[in-house]
């Protein structure tokens, strides 16, 4: 497909909208290990909770000539307007700049390059909006920093505080790379995916699991440390090569089971790789813009949630049967278990000595 932007001939303005709900969306349609999603929810969060929020959060950031820190302040104070907690700082974070160097039509440069202008023009303004914007949606995990604190005025503009925070937090390293992790790998990656065939949740999927097993998630290393975190890396990364050897990511035969066990062994233990789903809506965010997405529902109106709630049904109803399908297999499987148990334990024992006759 060809790139979307720019163009004159579109109305630039919808067409971020859309892609930013486009992203979000098929985001939640994506079988993502330890996240929210359509298959399971989870960490006390729904899947509509995030679909509010993307419908929040899409015209502000693409709303022209809006500063990246005052657009990431309104999408976060809009956004618990409508979920009540924290569904996308992350998110907003990366959209914000990327919404704003996608609304630059004066040159015809690539999206990265445009990008790159937006990131050099930061000011210490937007620095203090964004302070206040994760203030305000209270992250976990987020604790005290030796250098631009959030707690505290900052005295840089909001890429140089990014750039200080780079080594311990993807999303800032974002800033400081102009998204080096996003357009060199994970747009790669779902591109690649989707050119072998996959569907564009399977490529979000196979986005979102190879962040997952290239960096440790900074979301997870921030409430669990970083040990787990690497950890969890370990995790992803052998299941990915697993995955991987298949034609297509989506289409392996075991895959589906083997996401579904690691996203319930992951919630089991409270572990949530947020950063790595928050990359991922970036990656779809500019493959949309490129055109390698197709575009998903979006109403003109505001009628939103009226259009977004029949899909909402089949999502649920997918969710009824994936869960039916999980209890199946949980208990054929400890059916399995007991029967080899008991036999091995028979086999085991000593034989017993013969009754006394009278």
């Amino acid at each position: 497909m060809s790139a979307l932007l720019p163009t004159p001939l579109h109305d630039c303005r919808s067409l971020v909208e859309e892609a930013v709900f486009t992203a979000c969306r098929l985001e939640l349609m994506a079988l993502k290990p330890g996240n929210v999603h359509i298959h399971a929810e989870g960490h006390g969060m729904s899947v509509t909770q995030f679909l509010d929020s993307a419908a929040a959060i899409a015209p502000i950031l693409a709303t022209p000539g809006r500063p990246v820190g005052e657009a990431i302040l309104r999408a976060v104070a809009a956004t618990r307007g409508v979920a009540g907690c924290n569904t996308n700082l992350g998110i907003v974070l990366l959209l914000a700049p990327l919404a704003a160097a996608a609304l630059c039509r004066d040159k015809g440069e690539p999206l990265r390059l445009r990008l790159a202008r937006v990131l050099d023009g930061l000011s210490v303004a937007d620095a203090a909006d964004a302070f206040a914007a994760i203030r305000l949606a209270l992250p976990a995990g987020l604790g005290d920093a030796r250098q631009h604190d959030v707690a505290e005025a900052p005295c840089v503009d909001l890429r140089a505080a990014m750039a200080a925070a780079a080594d311990r937090d993807l999303i800032a390293r974002q800033y400081a790379t102009a998204f080096a992790d996003v357009f060199a790998f994970g747009v790669a990656r779902g591109r690649s995916a989707l050119h072998r065939g996959a569907s564009p949740a399977e490529a979000a999927s196979a986005i979102h699991l190879g962040f997952m097993a290239l960096h440790p998630d900074t979301h997870i290393a921030r409430k669990h440390g970083v040990a787990v975190a690497e950890q969890v890396r370990a995790q992803a990364f052998r299941l990915e090569r697993r995955l991987s050897i298949g034609p297509t990511f989506g289409i392996h035969s075991g895959a589906g089971r083997w996401l579904l066990a690691f996203d319930r062994a992951l919630k089991r233990r409270g572990l949530n790789p947020g950063t790595s789903a928050d990359l991922t809506v970036a990656c779809l965010f500019v493959l949309r813009l490129a055109g390698d997405l197709p575009a998903g529902p979006w109403p003109p109106d505001d009628n939103r949630r009226n259009l977004i709630e029949p899909t909402i049904a089949r999502d649920a109803q997918c969710l009824r049967s994936t869960r039916l399908w999980s209890a199946k297999l949980w208990w054929a499987t400890a059916t399995r278990s007991l029967t080899s148990i008991s036999s091995s334990v028979r086999a085991a024992a000593p034989p017993r000595p013969p009754s006394a006759r009278p």
